[in-house]
């Protein structure tokens, strides 16, 4: 084989070396940014729901509590880290409205739905 045949066929090998690791770099970088992504969506919805919930003139201060009782009746041994407001389900009325809470620590998450009567919130389910 001749010199410049060598020259070429390593310089194809780098060149395609390249390539490849370039299209692993970026993949691996786009699948980094879309966990961010979706993390800030999530606390967009959040924020959201809870800007919902204040300007419908829903006490946030007494549904949270609400949802922390019944975690304790559920899971008296508990301790979370974080109780979010997640989803309002604001129907006409306030027999069918609900709220979503998910409390979370490291290992678990648990879902605490409230439902609002006449008679105020109360759990409805904890999961």
């Amino acid at each position: 084989m001749s010199t410049l045949a060598v020259i070429l066929i390593v310089a194809a090998v780098v060149v395609v070396a390249l390539l490849i690791g370039g299209i692993v770099a970026v993949r691996g970088r786009m699948a980094s940014n879309a966990g961010a992504y979706q993390e800030h969506l999530a606390e967009a919805d959040h924020a959201l729901e809870a800007a919902r919930a204040a300007d419908r003139g829903w006490d946030r201060g007494v549904m949270e509590q609400v949802a922390a009782a019944a975690l304790h009746e559920h899971h008296p041994e508990w301790d979370y880290e974080a109780l979010e407001l997640v989803l309002v389900d604001d129907r006409p009325g306030i027999d069918e409205d609900r709220a979503h809470f998910e409390a979370r620590d490291q290992r678990r998450r648990m879902l605490v739905v409230l439902a609002r009567s006449e008679a105020g919130w109360a759990a409805a389910e904890v999961r």
